[in-house]
């Protein structure tokens, strides 16, 4: 359990695509809401009308030749637009802001998964969020081969990546994390609610 107020504060859950990290958001905002907090609850990519058309982009088969760098761009397109239409703004109002994924989700992706220069993505997110860091990062770690077994219907462009690019992405993960203390881990094959009440547990809610 950690110490924080968590008005005014960046809550940010982070994980492999299929490790629950959209239904884990709901389930905190809804708990956060019956705890009394204001929430703005939002995604990346998405959470703006911008940022919902370049997450379209993304993820459609049509961008089968976007470039690493190119998807990365996008990704971090979205990330400024959403940072200043939504986060700084909530933040400002003091509501607690929960975000599925926010910077560490390019650090993982572009940068372990892509091979993209992990300095250039950290310029990229400063430049993007202003240098504003989560405050609180859950990550919700599966192995891959679990992950992409949840999904059995049509994957988008990135969910369709092979399972080498996801171990590479995982492992990405679990580096970045270690030894921060703001990053609390939680083992993504246990069952939906036991991984909602840690996840309460762990912010004193």
């Amino acid at each position: 359990m950690i110490e924080i107020d968590l008005s005014g504060k960046l809550l940010v859950l982070e994980g492999l695509d299929f490790s629950g990290k959209s239904t884990q958001t709901r389930l905190l905002a809804e708990r956060l809401e019956k705890a009394g907090h204001r929430v703005t609850a939002t995604r990346e990519p998405g959470g703006t009308p911008i940022g919902e058309a370049l997450r379209e982009i993304l993820l459609s088969h049509r961008s089968a030749g976007l470039l690493p760098l190119s998807e990365l761009l996008l990704f971090m397109a979205s990330r400024a637009q959403h940072y200043v239409e939504v986060v700084k703004p909530a933040l400002a109002r003091g509501d607690v802001v929960l975000s599925s994924r926010y910077r560490t989700a390019s650090l993982a992706y572009q940068g372990y998964g892509r091979g993209i220069d992990l300095a250039l993505v950290r310029r990229l997110n400063d430049a993007a969020t202003e240098g504003r860091e989560a405050d609180v990062t859950i990550l919700i770690d599966l192995p891959p081969e679990v992950a992409l077994a949840r999904k059995r219907s049509e994957r988008d462009r990135i969910e369709g990546q092979d399972l080498a690019f996801y171990e590479r992405v995982r492992c990405g993960y679990l580096d970045l994390v270690r030894g921060d203390r703001r990053v609390h881990v939680l083992d993504g094959t246990l069952p939906v609610d036991e991984i909602a009440s840690r996840i309460a547990r762990h912010l004193g809610i």
